[in-house]
């Protein structure tokens, strides 16, 4: 079975996170308000947001009984169809919320998986989300098999297995499994057959968190076209191009951005996407200034960088969309972000720039700002590799292929 692309339609949805020790309510309020773009971009309209302190999740319906049935009125009294949690649910639990609430649940980790269905492209790209989605229904057939069978309205939380078999046991589940993954071996095999054939040429990959601007940047210094827009997980398979700067040529790679709470089902199964990153010479850590808690995302990349390849790598530093620096004030609105407090544009970069020196580069890729420098940053760091790795190989005059 492939996962195939299926028309979304708005749905009006509610949305729910805790605020505990590990967890306060600023940055409760940041993930919820990321779990709402990602809503946006599954397709569904963020209708309200509840929140509840504990200690730690309920074990049998995450929030309490009467957050619970808080949330049972909004959505009877404003005829909302979907409840998506701000973490991953155990099986217990969806069953349990799904038979209090009525409607369609959905968890972190099955929204995100949705979007990768709905934005799987290539074969590589959908095998790899199929194989993650399989990982994820299988403790959850029972759960999935009744919910199916209601025939609930919706797109969202349908797509990919599961959609039109219903009669599937954990046998054939577990089966289809193992044969995505030997799927997924003879993929890696083939990418990294591509990997070593590309010659001698620096590798450089785009990194960062999802929707910061690498597709934009990679268009700018690739002259290509690499679909880019405003949304999460705007690019899943790698795109890798030869770019020239000054007559020394490189490889570049634009990857899958990273996430808060990333599934490890998708990690596992994006295997072969994450082996640019392993393999690449350079890293140009793409950040978006202008968000506000840009250093949390900064965070969240650099410890999911250190997961995937615990070597140091070579980092350029780029904060992109200085355009779109604000001073904007919280907000009372639950959809508002959280903003930093009030700091001017100077005062960051001068305390990047004291902390990196030469490392790190403010841009707009939108408004092509500062490219020319980030270009020559990249010659830089580009020849001083090639330089150090093939001391006696007249790099700039030698020929390569076009990498398709």
């Amino acid at each position: 079975m492939r996962i195939e692309k299926t028309e979304i339609y708005e749905e009006k949805a509610v949305l729910v996170g805790l605020i505990t020790p590990e967890q306060p309510e600023e940055k409760a309020k940041e993930y919820l308000n990321e779990l709402a773009f990602l809503a946006e971009t599954a397709g569904a309209t963020p209708e309200k947001l509840f929140f509840q302190r504990l200690d730690y999740p309920n074990p049998r319906t995450y929030v309490g009984p009467g957050r619970l049935a808080d949330i049972k009125a909004f959505i009877e009294e404003h005829e909302t169809g979907l409840v998506i949690f701000d973490d991953e649910l155990s099986p217990a639990q969806l069953r349990n919320i799904e038979k209090e609430l009525g409607v369609k649940i959905l968890d972190r980790t099955n929204l995100i998986l949705d979007i990768f269905a709905k934005r799987a492209q290539t074969a590589n790209a959908k095998t790899q989300v199929e194989l993650a989605q399989y990982q994820y229904l299988l403790p959850r057939l029972t759960r999935m098999w009744t919910h199916l069978e209601r025939q609930q309205g919706g797109i969202i939380g349908m797509r990919g297995p599961g959609e039109t078999q219903i009669e599937t046991d954990r046998r054939i589940i577990t089966r289809k499994i193992a044969l995505l993954k030997e799927q997924l071996k003879a993929i890696d095999k083939q990418m990294a057959t591509q990997r070593r054939n590309r010659g001698k040429m620096v590798r450089v990959a785009l990194v960062g968190y999802t929707n910061v601007g690498k597709s934009t940047l990679m268009n700018l210094l690739s002259k290509s076209d690499v679909f880019a827009e405003n949304k999460l997980f705007a690019t899943l398979d790698t795109t890798v191009r030869k770019v020239i700067v000054d007559n020394l040529p490189f490889l570049l790679s634009d990857t899958v951005g990273f996430i808060r709470k990333l599934p490890h089902h998708l990690v596992e199964s994006f295997k072969s996407t994450l082996d640019e990153v392993r393999e690449a010479d350079l890293l140009v850590h793409v950040v978006d200034i202008s968000h506000p808690n840009f250093e949390e995302q900064l965070a969240v990349v650099e410890q999911t960088l250190r997961e995937i390849d615990p070597k140091e790598k070579p980092t350029i530093l780029v904060f992109n969309k200085i355009d779109a620096f604000t001073y904007v004030p919280k907000e009372e609105d639950d959809l508002t972000p959280m903003r930093r407090e009030n700091i001017s544009l100077d005062d960051l970069k001068k305390t990047w720039m004291a902390r990196l020196h030469d490392k790190c580069i403010f841009i707009s890729a939108r408004q092509k700002e500062n490219i020319e420098e980030l270009k020559a940053m990249l010659y830089r760091e580009v020849k001083a590799i090639h330089v150090e790795r093939y001391p006696y190989n007249d790099f700039l005059f030698q020929h390569y292929e076009e990498v398709e």
